[in-house]
């Protein structure tokens, strides 16, 4: 029988029908994370567009293709390959570009060749090709040309708004509780969501966006630590594992309204709308027994463990008191060390310490260059999916897709292979499927495509068991403070993952070249990490420091010595 906190799961069930309630209804409005962190994709997304011509059309020429408006020969048009050589109603002909004008003078016959004087004009107006997009925010607020960099920089600042709300939400959940927490950020996710889809100017838009973006990513980092604390360790790593497959669901979701609904706002206003249902039954959400524990809050943290357990047909036999020692302070020492929410020790720690030796010095740089390139790569191979050719919609929905699968393998993996022997071989894997990009030809599209989704289901893997290896890696003393700045480095990942995709108006697939070589890289340094599979979480900084070692190995042997005597002898 486990003692402790553990006892409470022995008692009541690791996962009952109560903990799997509460799990699929708190997950299910993570799915609106995934979609408000995507939805970009398509609100920005910029059609071919060209100078609009000061006068009615009447005739057009595009190399050998003719028409009397633009509409006949958008569907040739590709931007670099030519103007677009247009008669006005007035007789006048123009070389329409996307960011100039070109205004022919005494021309004789209307021809696409032309040898005489010309004139250089700034565009005032541009026109749009309508028969992908309707609307999006360039498209009304005329986000090209000199105005472009505006466009490209909406995503960059969201994903600013996700740095700043996992720190400040991520600390009020510590002080306040979960449940308000989770309740607040839905509800501001909900207003937010619909007051984007209203705004009139560009500026407003980003404001909106980024609170929207803070919201979200605290009912992200919130609802980890929720189902974290309402859930047994037999399930944990599971449970914690798919919270990311609900945002994959999200990305899914957001490839098929963009598919359907054309118009930017209505679109923004449907996707928020998609997981307002969550609102009208988040208000029962209870705190976490932890929490209440942990607050002193024992006549409710009483009565939650009662409907616990009749919620899952059980006799309430569990006292809270069951749960104390003689101080009245909560045993939750097993608990807290899945959590990193151990006390704080005598010793006050710093950053530094993560470098006291060469040894810990290289493995804290590998696992903040995994947390790096685990995170860049996700939203490189998410957000850039659309520019890889093909069907965009199915490009940014198979982007999805790939990661249900790989959440899978990488639970199965992590507790039979082990966690280093897992981590390393799926970064190598989605630096070699990024780096065959290079000899891919240009006209075989859907080849570059398998290889982009075989780069993101990899690095999905090493993206989602990274935060347990990194719990793993390290001592009680420090554990918080490098999952913390592991984070960082998440974050820090996510925000340059724009620009990085941006790259893709250079070369299509450099976005994915320098993802694929910086995580083969990364995934030879994790071979030198240390395993943790089996091995017991680590107190001190030496016991840390001989993780994969022969003393390790001895003291694991010892332990489980140990522990058998002490069985036997009860």
């Amino acid at each position: 029988m486990s003692t402790g906190v553990e006892r409470l799961f022995d008692e009541l069930g690791h996962f009952g029908r109560f903990q799997a309630c509460l799990y699929f209804a708190a997950v299910f409005q993570a799915t609106s994370c995934g979609i408000h962190y995507l939805a970009s994709v398509f609100l920005v997304e910029t059609p071919k567009f060209l100078c609009d011509a000061p006068w009615n059309i009447t005739n057009v020429l595009y190399g050998n293709y003719s028409g009397n408006s633009l509409e006949d020969v958008w569907s040739f048009y590709k931007p670099g390959n030519g103007a677009v050589v247009v008669q006005t109603i007035n007789g006048e002909e123009w070389e329409l570009s996307p960011c100039l004008k070109v205004q022919r003078h005494d021309p004789v016959n209307f021809r696409y060749e032309f040898h005489g004087n010309r004139s250089v004009e700034s565009c005032g107006h541009y026109v749009f090709d309508h028969s992908q997009v309707k609307q999006s925010i360039v498209t009304d607020w005329g986000l090209v040309c000199e105005k472009e960099w505006l466009a490209k920089l909406s995503q960059p600042t969201f994903m600013l708004g996700v740095l700043i709300g996992a720190l400040v939400f991520g600390d009020i959940a510590d002080r306040v509780g979960r449940r308000p927490i989770l309740m607040a950020t839905s509800l501001c996710q909900f207003v937010f969501g619909i007051i984007v889809a209203f705004t009139g100017n560009y500026y407003f838009f980003v404001v909106m966006r980024f609170l929207l973006a803070m919201v979200s990513s605290g009912y992200l980092v919130v609802v980890f630590v929720y189902v974290t604390e309402f859930t047994g360790n037999k399930v944990r790593t599971w449970t914690s594992m798919h919270v990311h497959a609900s945002f994959a669901v999200g990305i899914m979701v957001v490839a098929l309204v963009g598919y359907l609904v054309r118009v930017w706002w209505l679109y923004q206003i449907i996707l928020t709308l998609s997981t307002c249902p969550f609102l009208l039954y988040c208000w029962k959400f209870p705190e976490t027994p932890f929490y209440l524990i942990a607050k002193g809050r024992h006549e409710e943290a009483q009565e939650l463990l009662d409907t616990i357990a009749h919620f899952n047909g059980l006799e309430p036999k569990l006292k809270v008191s069951d749960l104390l020692d003689d101080n009245g302070k909560a045993l939750l020492k097993s608990i807290q060390k899945d959590e990193n929410r151990l006390e704080e020790p005598e010793k006050k720690l710093s950053l530094l310490d993560m470098f006291g030796s060469w040894k810990m010095a290289g493995r804290s740089a590998t696992c903040w260059a995994i947390w790096f390139i685990g995170s860049l790569g996700y939203y490189v191979f998410s957000l850039g999916s659309v520019n890889l050719g093909g069907n965009q919609y199915v490009n940014l929905f198979l982007a999805g897709a790939v990661e249900l699968p790989s959440y899978l393998i990488g639970c199965f993996a992590m507790d039979r292979v082990g966690r280093r022997r897992t981590c390393a071989p799926a970064l190598l894997l989605s630096g070699v499927a990024c780096m065959l990009i290079i000899a891919v030809p240009q006209d075989i599209e859907f080849l570059a495509i398998i290889l982009s989704m075989t780069g993101k289901f990899a690095i999905a893997i090493a993206f989602g068991l990274i935060y347990l290896y990194t719990c793993e890696l390290y001592p009680t003393v420090i554990r918080s403070l490098a999952v913390g700045s592991g984070s960082m480095m998440c974050r820090v990942g996510s925000v340059v993952a724009p620009f990085c995709v941006y790259l893709a108006g250079i070369w299509i697939y450099l976005p994915q070249l320098i993802v694929g070589i910086l995580a083969f890289i990364i995934g030879v340094l994790a071979l030198f990490l240390p395993e943790t599979l089996g091995e017991p979480l680590t107190s001190t900084l030496e016991e840390a420091n001989a993780l994969g070692t022969k003393l390790s190995k001895k003291k694991t042997k010892e332990d489980g010595m140990q522990m058998n005597l002490a069985d036997s002898k009860a």
